[in-house]
């Protein structure tokens, strides 16, 4: 038995390396897809053009001008000279955000009285918006607290764990380790099977001694061998070219990687089988990748979503290996906490397996 499961892995790895194309799909779109995910797609708002309509000739309108002005990720301050300029500015898209400062500021600062300080943000970037909106009101405040005759020193320190600078690419990088992982290993298992269809070379390989258990074996191998392949990748890429610390085990996150492509796997062979073409297959892949992605919690938290869809996302293998790769690099996951989140991976690999496996055997009766 073992002798024919080697034999079809040969076969299959020879198969991927000999065709161009699928050359190409193992080693340029992952790469792609780092540069892109890594350095392209992120939440952090930088070199943003700001407004500011100063109309107060006092100390604490230049003031906060000035703070503003200063601030890291602002890259632009224009300065508009009337209230009027505002709406041509913001619908230009030639700032995110205008400060409008009264005339009367300094002086109802000097008397006591509340001064106000008006924000206008372009809702078409909502959250990028959103997040200058926060920039913009915490360099106000400090400028406030020193006004009104407060302490300079800001009684509140806030400290970030696991993460203390927040640098965007400690949450971005674990995190790709999974979905990149995913995206090859989902398409090398879903046209195995197809593969063999358009060749004609299916039925051949069903009327063979082997048996479908077997056969979904050596279909498998493939995509965990190119599975480990990239993901050593990625965490080789993580330690020398981003810089990432790695607070947990290794051996921890190899173990729960297992089972996590084999929860893959048994997805793309799914697939596989269902599909008569290379084409179905690779449409297959990415009609289940996309949501995948979507409702795994790497672009927005899950506990955001509608309860209804919370639940959807736990058969949903990526949802899982995100907490256990994110988890074990930035805080050290314990073995408890790894084993929690892998238990659904072994659960979701239990059903879509066998079923591959039954409709093998479908086929071949």
């Amino acid at each position: 038995m073992w002798r024919r499961i080697y034999s079809l892995i040969i076969k299959e790895l020879l198969a991927i390396w000999r065709d161009p194309k699928g050359r190409m799909t193992l080693i340029i779109p992952p790469i792609l897809q780092l540069v892109i995910f890594a350095f392209a797609m992120t939440m952090e708002v930088k070199n943003a053009d700001i407004a500011v309509v100063n109309l107060d000739n006092g100390y604490w309108g230049s003031e906060i001008e000035a703070q503003i002005t200063a601030a890291a990720p602002f890259d632009d301050v224009y300065r508009l000279e009337s209230v009027g300029q505002i709406r041509e500015t913001i619908d230009a898209q030639r700032a995110i955000a205008v400060v409008h400062i009264g005339q009367d500021f300094s002086r109802q600062i000097g008397a006591g009285e509340p001064a106000n300080i008006q924000i206008i943000l372009d809702g078409r970037k909502s959250n990028s918006a959103q997040i200058v909106n926060g920039y913009l009101t915490n360099t106000i405040a400090r400028v406030s607290t020193q006004a009104y005759g407060g302490p300079i020193v800001e009684p509140l320190r806030v400290r970030n764990w696991f993460n203390p600078n927040l640098e965007y690419n400690w949450f971005t990088v674990p995190g790709l380790i999974a979905t990149i992982t995913l995206l090859t290993t989902i398409i090398v298992t879903a046209l195995s099977v197809a593969r063999e269809r358009e060749l004609g070379t299916f039925d051949q390989l069903l009327v063979s001694p082997m048996r479908p258990l077997e056969i979904v074996v050596g279909k498998a191998a493939p995509g965990m061998i190119f599975g480990y392949i990239h993901g050593s990748f990625f965490i080789f890429m993580a330690a020398v070219i981003f810089k990432i610390p790695f607070s947990g085990s290794l051996l921890l996150l190899y173990a729960s990687m297992f089972f996590y492509l084999l929860a893959v796997i048994g997805i793309g062979l799914f697939i596989s089988a269902i599909s008569a073409t290379q084409q179905q297959a690779i449409l297959g892949a990415f009609v289940f990748a996309s949501p995948a992605i979507l409702l795994s919690g790497f672009m927005s938290p899950v506990e955001n979503m509608p309860n209804w869809m919370q639940t959807l996302t736990l058969i949903n293998p990526l949802r899982h290996f995100l907490v256990i790769a994110q988890g074990i690099y930035l805080k050290g996951l314990p073995a408890l906490e790894v084993a929690r989140n892998t238990a659904p991976l072994i659960l979701i690999a239990a059903v879509t397996l066998p079923a591959a496996a039954w409709l093998f055997r479908k086929k071949s009766t």
